[in-house]
């Protein structure tokens, strides 16, 4: 086993370490990872759930936060004297809630790789050219940007960021543990292998399902994400009682500040008797493995972890069409990808879907199947790793020049 001292070490700088998207591909990153690097983590608005994903093998640490908000002077002042002091290998910011910190290390020159997204609710239509500039300042010099989507990877254009400071990496899930009914295949002995043995577990997956929809009549619809305002999990209520489907369920896995107003909405709507709210759920592969549908009606997005972890359980999906949805999904769900504004059609969607046993499950062998060949984990980590070392490397080489 590496000695402690010769693993290198990362700061991570999140706005909240509550579980969503982003930390959830950080855990996943690191507990793949294992003993390999250090991880440092602080939270900006001292929330951290997400610390309950991380294996215990993993090296972590939680810091505090040397700032205060609404000083961003004084905060980008604290970012700097922590960098100097603790001289991690690398500082990892995430989206526009650590861009003081971002802004610090370009102010010192400090090795630097900054995570977009996506945007928040204020910025669901068009950037705030505020940040837009802020961005620009930030995001200067030696720093290396990575996008999970395509739409940011054109985003990102605004920002200035050179084409060779800017990475795509698109995220990745372990298909296999989203389907553990499926036959496991004894001779694959890495992601690779064992990934790639799904397309022959097709024709299983589409027989277990139908002898479950001939068991379980009641089709069971269902999303997972925080319940903030920019999920818009309303729309999805919407939708769900104008579908006007008796024999369909909802259920909401996650939790956050909109939770008392969507409790109300589905009373309001009539609904209530069919809808669940779970709450916060710490392995979401238990969960999906409860639903025949999945949706996703956010206002934005951009490479959705949840949607990915969806379609490796082999769900059919009803979507808002933001970010890199339709192109994620497989081509055959892509009609059930609707325009964000436009209920009726979503609603539509999912009647479509809770009416059609066997297209649910055309979809979900279609979905699943994408996964496998273009978003898995071993490409995602491998990818993040190497820039990691790719920046530890450069600045060893200015250390030493």
């Amino acid at each position: 086993m590496q000695r402690a001292v010769d693993r290198p070490t990362l700061l991570h700088v999140f706005s909240t370490f509550a579980v969503g998207g982003p930390q959830t591909r950080f855990a996943t990153i690191a507990n793949a990872l294992g003993i390999n690097w250090r991880h440092r983590v602080l939270s900006l608005d001292g929330r951290t759930q997400a610390v309950s994903l991380l294996h215990g093998d993993v090296d972590f640490e939680l810091i505090d936060n040397p700032g205060r908000k609404g000083q961003a002077l004084r905060n980008i002042a604290r970012a700097v004297a922590l960098l100097r002091r603790t001289r991690p290998a690398l500082l990892v910011t995430y989206n526009w809630g650590a861009i003081e910190w971002a802004l610090a290390a370009r102010l010192i020159g400090f090795p630097h790789l900054h995570v977009a997204d996506g945007f928040g609710p204020e910025e669901a239509d068009a950037q705030l050219q505020r940040r837009v500039q802020a961005r620009r300042i930030a995001l200067g010099g030696a720093t290396r940007v990575l996008v999970p989507s395509r739409t940011l990877l054109a985003a990102a254009s605004a920002w200035r960021v050179p084409r060779a400071r800017l990475r795509y990496v698109p995220n990745g899930v372990e298909v296999r543990r989203f389907a553990p009914w499926l036959p496991q295949d004894p001779e694959a002995s890495n992601y690779r292998d064992a990934e790639a043995s799904i397309y022959s577990d097709a024709s299983a997956y589409s027989d277990a399902s139908a002898l479950l929809d001939a068991a379980t009549p009641t089709v069971r619809v269902g999303t997972l994400c925080p319940l903030r305002a920019e999920k818009n999990v309303g729309r999805l209520l919407d939708a769900f009682a104008a579908a006007s489907r008796p024999g369909a369920t909802l259920s909401i896995w996650g939790d956050g500040p909109e939770r008392p107003a969507l409790e109300a909405r589905a009373r309001e709507l009539g609904i209530a008797g069919r809808t669940v709210f779970h709450g916060h759920v710490a392995d979401p592969a238990p969960a999906l493995a409860q639903l025949d549908l999945f949706a996703i009606t956010s206002d934005t997005e951009q490479m959705p972890m949840a949607l990915l972890e969806a379609m490796a359980a082999g769900l059919p999906v009803a979507a808002t069409d933001v970010g890199d949805i339709a192109a994620m999904l497989a081509d055959e769900n892509r009609p059930y990808v609707v325009d964000r504004h436009d209920t009726v059609a979503l609603a539509s969607a999912l009647a479509k879907l809770i009416d059609n046993g066997a297209l649910r499950r055309q979809l979900a062998v279609a979905n699943r199947a994408r996964v496998a060949r273009d978003f898995t984990l071993q490409k995602m980590v491998e990818s993040w790793e190497e820039i990691w070392r790719e920046l530890r490397l450069a600045r060893q080489q200015k250390a030493r020049a």
